[in-house]
């Protein structure tokens, strides 16, 4: 298990610490980058909330888009599994008869 280490981000102009592993460095730098950016659009909006609030709406904005993400990968996988099974019973049906033919 890797220690943590210590990174320091600047979010909307605001320097913060996080701790994270050494692997997930660049995962966290790109969320801090996304975040930042959802922040500046929002407080360069045309009302100009405060900083509160633009966090609360970045905030929900992302969530909003990880559960649209979520919904629109998500599939019926039960009915995948039966169309498979259907599959494999017309791939054996298949085969008999060819059997059959010689």
């Amino acid at each position: 298990m890797s220690e943590s280490i210590q990174l320091e981000v600047v979010i909307l102009g605001r320097q913060y610490k996080i701790a994270c592993r050494p692997e997930e460095q660049a995962e966290l730098l790109a969320a801090v980058g996304y975040l930042d950016s959802k922040m500046r659009e929002i407080r360069d909006g045309p009302k100009s909330p405060g900083v509160e609030k633009v966090s609360v709406m970045a905030g929900l904005n992302i969530a909003h888009e990880l559960l649209r993400a979520r919904n629109a990968a998500n599939f019926d996988s039960e009915d995948i599994r039966r169309r498979i099974v259907d599959m494999q019973v017309a791939i054996e049906q298949a085969m008999v008869q060819q059997d059959q033919l010689f």
